[in-house]
């Protein structure tokens, strides 16, 4: 009579295992490249190189030093900055507009509309870099910082008002008529209900876009060239640089968006329903 209770207790023992064991795989797998990558950035030039490599580096920041002094990597890194922070605005000012509007009102071709805006991913960015290098020539937005976050805006566009669309068909629209019946306007009503409601969701899809115009590089190098952005920068000035300094450089790249995703990871916590203590 107990063989089946105790069947299911070792079958939720195993479950429990197997889920363990997978969360420390992944995690294994995002954070060894990151541990390699800064232990790499800060050894001596001699021990990059060297082998077997040390668990735990002697700490040198020599590369990063002579990485960060070398000339235009300050004035990329401000331009990241800059694009990826326009990006990001942009992205949560048409992106969060367009996923209410798809969630509160029906029209006709709204599934379409959907799949459509989904479809401009499918394009490959290298097929439509000449002609946006001409139509940015033509209209004055070749390398300029604004004219790259506009590029990098599309890109992130389509997740933004995808997120968003989700977030606000998540929320019963009874909330927002039992305001207007306590004498809102639509846009107060979703300004004292909704917004607070569905800012985790925002700031999360904000947070794409910032790390989606950070990490991009093929825009970045077609239509810049005084005003190149980090990764544009590295792909061009240490193709054949020691390894230590790609080291260094892959560093400074990754840092600044790991520090962003540390700040306001309470948010994604808050759009996930996890509570962070």
């Amino acid at each position: 009579m107990s063989t089946a209770p105790n069947m299911v207790v070792g079958q939720s023992k195993a479950a429990r295992w197997s889920f363990n064991i997978a969360v420390i795989l992944l995690c294994l797998w995002v954070l060894v490249p990151i541990y390699l990558l800064i232990s790499n950035a800060l050894s001596a030039p001699a021990d990059v190189n060297g082998f077997p490599k040390k668990l735990l580096p002697s700490v040198n920041t020599e590369s990063v030093e002579f990485f960060i002094g070398f000339y235009g990597v300050t004035k990329a890194l401000w331009s990241s900055v800059q694009v990826a922070f326009l990006t990001m605005v942009m992205a949560v000012l048409i992106g969060a507009p367009a996923g209410y509007a798809l969630s509160r009102f029906d029209f006709r071709g709204k599934s379409l509309f959907r799949i459509m805006i989904l479809m401009t991913r499918a394009f490959p960015l290298p097929l439509l870099a000449l002609p946006m290098a001409i139509m940015f020539i033509k209209v004055g937005l070749d390398d300029t910082v604004f004219g790259l976050a506009i590029v990098h805006t599309t890109l992130a566009l389509p997740f933004a008002v995808l997120i968003t669309y989700s977030l606000f068909s998540g929320i019963p629209i009874e909330l927002e008529e039992a305001a207007w019946t306590l004498g809102c306007n639509r846009l107060q009503a979703f300004i004292k209900v909704i917004f607070p409601l569905v800012l985790p969701g925002i700031t999360a899809s904000a947070i794409f876009a910032f790390v989606t115009s950070w990490n991009e590089v093929f825009a970045a190098a077609v239509l810049t060239i005084e005003n190149r952005t980090l990764p544009a920068f590295l792909l061009q000035s240490l193709d054949d640089a020691p390894l230590h300094l790609k080291f260094a450089g892959g560093a400074v790249l990754v840092l600044p968006a790991l520090l962003f995703l540390f700040f306001v990871r309470k948010y994604l916590f808050s759009m996930w329903g996890i509570a962070n203590r």
